[in-house]
């Protein structure tokens, strides 16, 4: 456990480095520079207007400089502020162009490329990309976004409804509720092919495609809550291999209103999130984070009654701990009342006696 002088219920991390890592909550925004040792709160965003009512449930930085936040809330309460001076001044990035309705669920940058997921207005997903490190976003038309009559939402829990993964750009999130957990997904190609390229060779590009992921659902508060992939699996194997062939995708949920419920809380894909097959061990209740540790070679997932690991890609999953968490990003988990710890990774090698 480390000391964040913090209080706020925290939902946004991002480890840049072994030193250098960004938290952020409600009303607030913490870094850290020695891995840690310290936590120093930042500036609030707006914080001479409303900007303390702000629920900031994503983070993702550059640098000890530079980093974007996100707010989560319905209408004008979502929107990304950027940090150029280490978080000493802030300026408004983008704002919910749909406002009254919509609600900021999660993003994330690969490079300059980036993804902004929001709840459906109108029936349809909201989703927008920028190509220029978040200075312009454009609202992405194509088809397959739609719900239709169907009760969907994703879930700012811990800013991971967006699949999150290392080497591409993955056009793919989850999204859970009444009428079912589901995969959404676009073919994912190199960055120097995003955001017009492939039109300019004459290719189309293909709309969204759904997949049915069989997570727990049925209710408003159940769903997938966390998706990560990683790639490659293999190398040197499978040259002719795609990316869906050479990945792993994992996903986890649950209920979040029944935090002890083991069954439907994970599942994995082989095949790029096409189809999806439940943990034979799930993890030991609703969980909202997930993510691979290539140095550790496992998957990590928490959530507010502990954390598990898995060693065979989703398969089986065994217990960690019993902390009270919401999100990871490696080595760190946060979690409500200013919990941040780092991981030990002694004990997660003593774990697997």
């Amino acid at each position: 456990m480390q000391d964040s002088g913090s209080t706020a219920s925290l939902r946004g991390i991002h480890a840049v480095n072994r030193s250098i890592a960004w938290a952020s909550g409600t009303g607030t925004v913490l870094k850290t520079t020695d891995g840690g040792a310290h936590w120093q709160k930042c500036a609030i965003p707006d914080g001479a207007a409303d900007g303390a009512t702000l629920d900031f449930r994503g983070v993702e930085a550059w640098s000890a400089n530079t980093a974007i936040v996100m707010a989560s809330g319905p209408g004008d309460k979502s929107r990304l502020y950027k940090t150029y001076d280490g978080c000493k001044t802030w300026e408004l990035l983008f704002a919910n162009p749909d406002a009254p309705g919509g609600f900021f669920d999660s993003f994330w940058f690969n490079g300059n490329h980036g993804m902004l997921l929001g709840d459906p207005v109108a029936g349809k997903f909201a989703v927008f990309l920028t190509a220029n490190g978040g200075r312009k976003w454009k609202r992405d038309t194509h088809g397959g976004l739609l719900i239709e009559k169907n009760a969907l939402a994703a879930f700012a829990a811990s800013n991971s409804s967006i699949a999150k993964g290392n080497g591409l750009f993955a056009r793919s999130f989850a999204a859970g509720g009444k009428d079912g957990s589901v995969f959404f997904s676009r073919p994912i190609y190199p960055r120097e092919e995003l955001h017009g390229v492939l039109d300019h060779l004459g290719r189309k590009e293909p709309p969204w495609k759904t997949s049915p992921v069989a997570l727990a659902s049925g209710t408003e508060n159940s769903g997938v809550f966390s998706i990560a992939y990683r790639y490659p699996v293999t190398t040197g194997i499978c040259n002719e291999c795609g990316f869906g062939e050479n990945s792993r995708f994992m996903a986890v949920g649950g209920d979040f209103k029944k935090p002890d419920e083991s069954k439907g809380t994970a599942a994995w894909s082989a095949d790029g999130g096409e189809h999806w097959t439940l943990a034979t061990n799930p993890p030991h209740g609703y969980r909202s984070s997930v993510q691979w540790s290539d140095a550790l070679k496992l998957w990590i997932s928490a959530g507010p009654n502990g954390s598990d690991v898995s060693r065979d890609d989703g398969k089986t999953w065994q217990p960690l701990d019993n902390g009270n968490w919401n999100a990871l990003s490696l080595p760190y988990a946060v979690g409500p009342d200013g919990r941040i710890a780092r991981i030990n990774p002694a004990a997660i090698s003593e774990s697997r006696k």
